[in-house]
Formats: structure tokens, C-alpha cells, sequence
């Protein structure tokens, strides 16, 4: 039955998407317009919907102008027409001397007002956007190195010129009323910088160039942001491959058979880190273990990464940060983004997104995705495969309304389907639930639906509106040799977010009301957990920005639990900015969550342990309190010059105490233990960054961590098993004309193993693994810039380093002594890739 809706789902998308895409009795025309800037943009496409489009969409860097018109009542070349008499060179049209030479200095395009000094200056302009989409010039915005504070400001429309100080150096742009930030200038191209009411108070938004990494250095909460640009340095097939150029987050296997994956965040399990799409409720719950899978990577435009605590308005869960997932948008992607992937080991990737306008004020997008493995590979030769075959179909549609008067709405849908098997190499469908074979087969099927509506008040651009709303049906059946764990999660959420000023700009809060209601239904090896749990509760979040160089944001949410009761979380965020060049945060909060235990420890349920849950309490999950942290953070962000080049160190350090936390406890090699803390549980974490481009084009990264994670299991305070103590991250890229490198070289220390000494000794792992190194590298090349066709090739784990034995008892899988489930290094030997990338703007 699932099946059926699926595929009637499915073909209900294609079936629409077509109709959209051919019932069209508009004909559609592209070509050439020459122009330099946004507020060209908005004068081409305003001047040819006046001139009978229905769409126009001119494209900066292709110069492309796309039309849609009726030919009972305009014509492309009328159109063209008024285009040029407005002062724009077309295919067929060229404007008057004089209408051209009245454009803004920013907007002339010919090749007489390309100034001979052009490559030893900078030329900008820095407009802001209203509600409507229209464009201002801003005059008397500041611009300043922010090594040397030189600078200059912007002339009456918003074009300023500013001569480098230092290749690789970083502007500041600054404007009353929005809040300033930082762009670093690799090259002597054209920028344009657009501050819109969205962006009041918050960060800049660049049009011309895009970096691949940087952190928002006037944002109290310390946020890296990892753009499209930093995930093409790998494959990045899924949310999991996404942070394999970053040194903040750590990913890898759970257990050797059923392919999932982990990450870590200031050395605790992912769990502990809130995962966010689009600021709504991610993979939780049910699709913890394989959420990171879930989120195709193609699909991503940017990742949020902040550790510590974080806002209050995206609720209570966030204990180690929180990982946001912004994804591709339809009214602001490419037309058309297709991505194809193949391996050495046979594992293909399909990505294909679609977006189009329909009408003046709806933009819808379909988002496709396709992952298959079906070779059984067996590196270490123990006779199971060393991840699961299968195949991982998603699908995604999604529209965005806009009526250009301050009110904006988006909703979309979203179904998936995860087929996997696991196991021995000859285990196959009939050998399910019996001892003839040991296999794992786990199905997936998950739908969504979400929304958005917010109104931005356009007498008061400062005041706004929203509601977010979500809800997810997600059905789970596996099995671990003749262990079954069969589940159903039932999800809804809203959050109602209210922003406004207190006496002026530099004072702004925001309140609201959530929600957050789950419904599980959970069978392991017969043994029914159900629970329906719901929290609902307000918050209220105060920003304080006197000027650049302070910042403060204050809050507090009290929510109430059904199985619970109250909870109070307060939070706080600091940025000041001693001198110039000189960051430093500090932060502090509470954060709750609720424990799964089947569904978050899924590679435990991989071996013969007995489970046993110890002293649990009716009325909670599983018997279980909640759990509990608190997090102090502080980090110091320095801006320098070395050598002459500019470059930056990043230190920061977090702890978090708990007040309770359900122990995970494999200590004893026959069981898996759930119990409430009793004792000390806690984290330290240590990073040191440091970034330089030594050379033009060049850019290097250099970190090292120190986790010290230490919990109270049964009367001992031990060290965290299978995190290591000591990791150091090295990344280097490079670009040349259409060429780009990138070489990525992690070391992890010796991980703490769970003791295995009740084995025999045949069937024991030593209690320390050794500490090793994993390479990774990708080159790829533009074949064609105009339609963004690119080629690339690279390598994973170039070492060939791997845990060669990965499972105890693989002989006697239904043994007392079999378990899978004690991975610390990599399953994967060497492999190779191969891919494009192509789209349409």
C-alpha cells in the first residue's frame, strides 16, 4: 500500500509539473541586454513588463534578458524597443547616446567608461531594497578596510571606488539602521552590495561574488556559514558529506552493517546538536540515525553552523549548537541545476532541480533526487558487506508567493523512500528473521508538508510577522538479524514569531508562541513503547546594538511538557569588539531534550547485547527523565596580517555541565544499559583555527581540537568511548582560470573502546584504537561557464587506511559475543569519483 502512494504521489508531481510546464499559451523569448548593476536589473525587467511581458528575468552575469509575452499584443522586438529607448543596448536596438549617458555612473556598460585604473581599484555601489523589490542608491554609506580603517563613502548613487590596501584584504560596509559586515576581496571585480528590509539589523547581502566560508563577525551568535561554493569541494552527495572540508563537525559510521552515520559537535553525538531546515525541525526522532542521509546535498544552498547556545525563538533542544539547512528557494535558484555522481564501488547519484515563475507573484521549484548501491564490497573479508545496498528515492515541490507589498508565503511537500540490506554477503529476502543468515533491512518511508507566511509592515519595515509550520509522517521497519524494530512517528509543529523595535533601531526583540507535538509508536523485539508527547510553551529574545563594535542578545522561553512539566530557558549571547580586528563572543543557556533510545542508538542494536533499561519511572519516555545541560562558551576571532597577507586565528572553547542525561552504557560486553545519570557528565572543547592565503588564489586552513568528554557509567568517571581526545584538520585549495584543487587532510587521535574483556580472547577488541590519518582531494574544471557545465574527479580516503576488523564473532553472527557496533575508524577503503554538474540560469 505504501508503495502505491508513493508511486501515485510521485507520478500526481510529474503529471502537474508537466501540465505547468506546456500549458503555458505565453511564448517565451531570451535575448542579449547590456548592463552593470542590480538597479539595471531592475530597470530592464520593469521597462519590458510596461512594455507588454508577462515575466521578464534578466540574468547579471549572462547579460540575458528571458521574456514571456502575448504575441496577440506585444513582440519581442517592441519590447527590445523600449528597452533600449530606456537607455539599454539590445540585439536589435541601441540606445541614444544621450539616454545612456544619464544612467547612474554604476550603470553605464560601454566599453568608453572602462577606466584604465580599473584593475588597481575597486568599484561598488550600495543600494537598499524596499518591500516592492525596488532599488535605491545609498548615499553616504561607509566603506573601510578593516585592517587600516581607510576608506571612503558612497556618492548620491550609492557608487563608491576604493584603491586595495592589501591584496586579499576585507571591506566593511556599514549604512545607518543596517547592521554592518565584512567581505573579503580576492579580485578587482565589480561589487554591488544590497541591503533590503529583511536584511535591516542583520547581515549584507552580496550579489556579485560568493566565499565559500565566513563567519558573520557582528552576529553575538558565532555563526560559520558554509555556502553552495565550500560544499562543491567534495562530492557532497548528502548532508553528511557536507562537512568534509570543515574541522568543526566530525562524521562517520555508526556500526558496520547498516550504513548510518553520526556527527559530533564539541565532541558530543549529533543528538545533542539541533538540526534545522530552513529554521523549522529537521531530521529528529525516527530519522535520527539516517536524517544526515536524507538531505541530498545538491539540494543545499547554504549551511548555518553555530555552536554553544542559540536563539530561543528555534526552541529548547539546542544543548552542543545547531546545524540550519537552507535549501535551494524557487524564486532565487538557477532554472534548471542538474548533478550526476558515480564511484569506484558502484554507488550512482542523480540530482536534478527545477525552478520557474508562474504569474507576477508565484515561483515554484522540484527538487529530485535518486542514490543506488547495489555491490556487495567486502574489504576486510569477514564475510559481511561493508554497507548496505539499496536505494534512496526523495522528491520535493515547493512554491513561494510574493505580492511585492510586504507579504510573503512559501509551502511544499516532500515524500522519501530508503530501501536497505545489510548484513552477509549471501543474505537475501528469504533468510529475513532467520538464523540461516545474519541481515539487516531497514525501509524508510517518509512525507512532508511545510509552510511559511510573513507580512513585513511597509510604513514600519522594522516590524514583522510569521508563522512556521510543519508536519511529517514517518513509518520505519528493520531488523537486526532476528531482532525486530518496527516504528511510527507522528509530528506537527508551528512557531509564531512577532519582531519589532523598542524606541529605535538599536533595541529589537522578538516574541512568539510554539509547538511541538510527537506521537511514537515503537515495537522492539515485540516490547511496545508508545508515547504521545507535546510541548507548547512562549519566548521572548532582546537585541542590543548600540554600534559596531557591541552587541547583546537576551533570551528566555518557558515551555510546558505533557510528560515533564515546566521548563524554563534562558540564553545569552555577547560580541564586542575591543579593537579593531578583535572579535570576542561569549555565551551561556540552558537546553533540553528528550531521549530516543532505540531510534538514536541503532547501530548498538547490531550485536547480541541484552538491553536493559534500569529503574524507569511510568508517566515518561521510556521510563526516562529529559535531558538536561548547560552550556558557557567563549571564542576570539583575530583579523592580521602575516607575511603581508592577510589572514585570521580562530580560538574558542565550550563546556557542558549535565543535570541529567540518559547513559548509553556498553561497558558491559553482554548488555546495553539506559539509565538516568548519577554522577558527573560533562564536555570540554578546545579549537584553534587558522586561515591564510599565502599566495594569490591559494587558501589554506589549519585546526586542531581537544575533546575532554567524560560520563559517570555505573560508579566510574570514564572518558566518552570512541571519541578521540586529539584531531587536527588541514585544508587546501586552489583555483586557476576555470581549474580548481582541493586537498583535505584529517588526523584522529587513539579513540577509548568499550570493554570487551567477558569475550574470549579470540573475541576481543584492545581497549585503545590507534590513532590515524585520512586524506581526501577533488579537481574539477569548468567546461562551460555560460551554462555552469563543470566535471570533477576525486578521491576518498587516499590512505587506504581501515578498521580492518570492524566485527566481533563475524563467524557466529548469533552468537552471545557478535556486535557490530564498536566502529572508530574507517569501513571504506580507497575510492574514487566522477561527476558533473550543469545548469541553466
Amino acid at each position: 500500500m505504501k508503495h502505491i502512494f508513493l508511486r501515485a504521489t510521485l507520478a500526481t508531481f510529474l503529471i502537474l509539473w508537466a501540465q505547468m510546464l506546456h500549458a503555458q499559451t505565453l511564448k517565451q523569448s531570451s535575448f542579449d541586454v547590456q548592463g552593470a548593476c542590480s538597479m539595471c536589473k531592475q530597470r530592464i525587467e520593469k521597462t519590458a513588463k510596461n512594455a507588454g511581458a508577462a515575466t521578464a528575468r534578466w540574468d547579471l552575469k549572462s547579460h540575458r534578458l528571458t521574456i514571456t509575452f502575448n504575441e496577440s499584443a506585444t513582440s519581442s522586438d517592441t519590447i527590445q524597443q523600449a528597452i533600449a529607448a530606456a537607455g539599454h543596448d539590445t540585439e536589435k536596438f541601441r540606445a541614444e547616446d544621450a539616454t545612456y549617458e544619464a544612467l547612474p555612473d554604476c550603470c553605464l556598460y560601454r566599453e568608453a567608461h572602462h577606466h584604465e585604473d580599473a584593475a588597481t581599484s575597486i568599484n561598488g555601489i550600495v543600494l537598499s531594497e524596499d518591500n516592492k523589490g525596488n532599488f535605491v542608491p545609498l548615499q553616504g554609506a561607509t566603506i573601510v578596510w578593516l585592517s587600516t580603517g581607510v576608506g571612503t563613502v558612497s556618492d548620491k548613487n550609492g557608487v563608491f571606488t576604493i584603491h586595495p590596501d592589501e591584496p586579499d584584504d576585507r571591506l566593511v560596509i556599514s549604512y545607518a539602521g543596517y547592521t554592518p559586515d565584512t567581505l573579503a576581496i580576492t579580485n578587482m571585480n565589480d561589487i554591488q552590495i544590497i541591503l533590503g528590509s529583511n536584511h535591516m539589523l542583520n547581515a549584507v547581502q552580496v550579489t556579485a561574488r560568493t566565499r565559500s566560508r565566513f563567519i558573520n563577525k557582528f552576529n553575538p551568535v558565532r555563526t560559520e556559514i558554509l555556502t553552495s561554493k565550500e560544499l562543491m569541494k567534495a562530492a557532497c552527495c548528502n548532508l553528511s558529506e557536507s562537512f568534509e572540508t570543515n574541522p568543526s563537525v566530525d562524521v562517520s559510521y555508526s556500526d558496520a552493517v547498516s550504513g548510518s552515520k553520526q556527527i559530533q559537535l564539541l565532541g558530543l553525538a549529533g543528538i545533542y546538536s539541533q538540526l534545522t531546515v530552513e529554521n523549522m525541525p529537521g531530521p529528529r526522532g525516527l530519522a535520527t540515525s539516517y536524517g544526515l542521509l536524507f538531505i541530498p546535498g545538491p539540494w543545499i544552498d547554504n549551511i548555518q553552523l553555530s555552536k554553544g547556545t542559540g536563539s530561543v525563538v528555534n526552541g529548547f533542544e539546542s544543548i552542543a549548537g545547531q546545524i540550519n539547512i537552507e535549501l535551494k528557494k524557487p524564486h532565487n535558484s538557477e532554472h534548471l541545476f542538474a548533478n550526476g555522481y558515480v564511484n569506484s564501488q558502484g554507488k550512482t547519484d542523480l540530482n536534478l532541480t527545477l525552478a520557474k515563475q508562474v504569474g507576477e507573484h508565484w515561483h515554484t521549484g522540484l527538487l529530485l533526487h535518486n542514490a543506488s548501491f547495489y555491490n556487495q564490497m567486502d574489504f576486510n573479508k569477514d564475510g559481511f558487506r561493508d554497507q548496505p545496498n539499496g536505494n534512496l528515492f526523495t522528491i520535493m515541490n515547493r512554491w513561494y508567493y510574493e505580492n511585492h507589498q510586504g507579504l510573503e508565503a512559501q509551502i511544499g511537500v516532500k515524500v522519501l523512500s530508503d530501501r536497505k540490506t545489510g548484513g552477509e554477503t549471501g543474505f537475501n529476502a528469504k533468510d529475513k528473521l532467520t538464523t540461516d543468515r545474519y541481515g539487516v533491512v531497514i525501509e524508510n518511508d517518509r512525507y512532508e508538508i511545510f509552510g511559511k507566511l510573513g507580512y513585513v509592515f511597509p510604513n514600519k519595515k522594522y516590524q514583522s510577522i510569521g508563522l512556521q509550520v510543519s508536519a511529517f509522517e514517518h513509518n520505519q521497519e528493520a531488523y537486526f538479524g532476528i531482532t525486530p524494530y518496527v516504528a511510527k512517528q507522528y509530528n506537527f509543529y508551528s512557531n509564531l514569531i512577532y519582531q519589532n523595535i523598542l524606541f529605535n533601531s538599536k533595541h529589537v526583540f522578538k516574541t512568539g508562541l510554539s509547538l511541538m507535538s510527537d506521537q511514537y509508536k515503537e515495537r522492539f523485539r515485540l516490547q511496545p513503547f508508545n508515547r504521545n508527547e507535546n510541548a507548547a510553551g512562549g519566548f521572548f529574545e532582546y537585541a542590543f546594538t548600540p554600534n559596531e563594535k557591541f552587541a547583546l542578545v537576551a533570551g528566555l522561553r518557558a515551555d510546558k511538557n505533557n510528560l515533564y512539566g515546566w521548563a524554563v530557558t534562558p540564553r545569552l549571547n555577547v560580541r564586542f569588539e575591543p579593537v579593531t580586528g578583535t572579535t570576542i563572543r561569549i555565551s551561556g543557556g540552558r537546553g533540553q531534550r528528550t531521549a530516543n533510545i532505540f531510534a538514536e542508538n541503532m547501530a548498538t542494536l547490531a550485536s547480541s547485547r541484552a538491553i536493559e533499561i534500569v529503574s524507569p519511572e511510568n508517566g515518561k519516555a521510556y521510563g526516562l527523565d529529559a535531558e538536561v545541560s548547560w552550556n558557557k562558551g567563549i571564542s576570539i576571532d583575530q583579523q592580521l596580517k602575516l607575511f603581508g597577507r592577510s589572514a585570521s586565528i580562530g580560538i574558542d572553547f565550550y563546556r557542558n555541565d549535565f543535570e541529567n542525561q540518559v547513559v548509553v552504557d556498553m561497558e558491559d560486553a553482554r548488555k546495553l544499559r539506559f539509565y538516568n545519570l548519577d554522577g558527573k557528565s560533562y564536555s570540554n572543547s578546545l579549537q584553534v583555527e587558522f586561515s591564510i592565503t599565502p599566495v594569490k588564489n591559494l587558501e589554506t586552513r589549519w585546526a586542531y581540537r581537544w575533546f575532554d568528554v567524560k560520563t559517570t557509567y555505573g560508579n566510574n568517571l570514564l572518558q566518552k568511548p570512541l571519541t578521540a581526545v586529539h584531531r587536527a584538520f588541514v585544508n587546501v585549495g586552489y583555483e586557476f582560470k576555470r581549474w580548481k584543487f582541493d586537498y583535505t587532510v584529517n588526523f584522529t587521535g587513539p579513540k577509548r573502546i568499550p570493554s570487551t574483556e567477558q569475550n574470549p580472547v579470540l573475541y576481543r577488541f584492545r581497549s585503545e584504537s590507534p590513532a590515524y590519518v585520512t586524506m581526501n582531494a577533488q579537481v574539477s574544471k569548468m567546461i562551460i561557464p555560460k551554462y555552469g557545465f563543470e566535471v570533477y574527479v576525486g578521491g576518498e580516503n587516499l590512505g587506504n587506511f581501515l578498521q580492518r576488523n570492524a566485527i566481533i564473532a563475524a563467524d557466529q553472527p548469533f552468537s552471545d559475543y557478535f556486535d557490530a557496533s564498536l566502529i572508530w575508524g574507517p569501513l571504506q577503503e580507497r575510492m574514487f569519483y566522477a561527476g558533473f554538474r550543469f545548469k541553466l540560469n
